[in-house]
C-alpha cells in the first residue's frame, strides 16, 4: 500500500496484480510505504477502511482517493497457481505442483478452500464498506497504458517501472465444465471485471 497524502491517493495492493512493480517505482514519491508485513501491505478495502482510513482523517485526509487494480478472475487464479508451482514450493502445503490449473481451480471453489487455494476473491479485497468507503479508481491490470497516465498526471511527472514478483509462463486452460462452475461461483468477480472500462 503506497500513501501520497499531498495528491490525496492511496494506492491499494490487490495481490498478482502487478503492484510490487508500482510499489517499487512510487516509494520514493509516497508519504507512506507500507511493504510488510503483507497483512498490511495487502490490506483489503475493509481493512483500509477499519484501520488506516481513521488514521489519515485525523490529521485532515477526509478527502483521499483509493486505486487499485483488478486482473480478469481466470488469469488472476492462474497467476497464483503458476506463482505456486516455483520448484522451491515442492513439499510445502502451499505448493500447487503436480496438480492442473481445473484442480486447482475446483479446491478455490470450495467452501472451506485447501491451504494452496486458500487466496480469497478480488472481490472481496474490493468490496466497498457500508459507509461508502471503496475503490474510487479501479484500473484492469491489462490496462497498463491507462493505469500509467493516470498516475503520471496525478503525481506529475514520468515514472519508470520494472518487472518484479513474476510467475513462471505456463500455458493455462480450463476446461468448459470448470469455467462454467467458476463463472457461477466468482460471479461478484466477473460482474465487477466487465463493469471497469478501459482508458489507455
Amino acid at each position: 500500500m503506497l500513501v501520497f497524502w499531498k495528491e490525496r491517493l492511496v494506492f491499494l495492493s490487490v495481490p498478482k496484480t502487478g503492484t510490487t512493480a508500482w510499489e517499487a517505482a512510487l516509494a520514493p514519491r509516497a508519504a507512506m510505504s507500507i511493504q510488510d508485513p503483507p497483512e498490511l501491505k495487502h490490506a483489503p478495502v475493509y481493512r483500509y477502511n477499519r484501520f488506516f482510513r481513521p488514521m489519515l482523517e485525523k490529521f485532515g485526509g477526509d478527502d483521499m482517493e483509493t486505486l487499485a487494480v483488478m486482473r480478469d478472475p481466470v488469469d488472476w487464479l492462474g497467476s497464483w497457481y503458476r506463482y505456486r508451482r516455483r520448484p522451491f514450493m515442492a513439499g510445502q502445503r502451499n505448493s500447487t505442483l503436480e496438480m492442473s490449473f481445473d484442480a486447482f481451480v475446483t479446491a478455490w471453489m470450495e467452501d472451506r478452500p485447501p491451504p494452496f487455494a486458500n487466496i480469497g476473491s478480488q472481490a472481496k479485497f474490493l468490496e466497498e464498506r457500508p459507509n461508502g468507503t471503496g475503490v474510487t479508481h479501479l484500473f484492469r491490470y491489462e490496462d497498463q497504458a491507462g493505469l500509467r497516465r493516470f498516475l503520471e498526471d496525478r503525481l506529475g511527472g514520468p515514472i519508470e517501472t520494472g518487472r518484479a514478483n513474476v510467475s513462471p509462463v505456463l500455458a493455462l486452460d480450463l476446461s468448459p465444465g470448470v469455467l462454467a462452475a467458476l463463472r457461477h461461483k466468482a460471479a461478484a468477480d466477473f460482474a465487477l471485471w466487465d463493469a471497469i472500462p478501459l482508458r489507455g
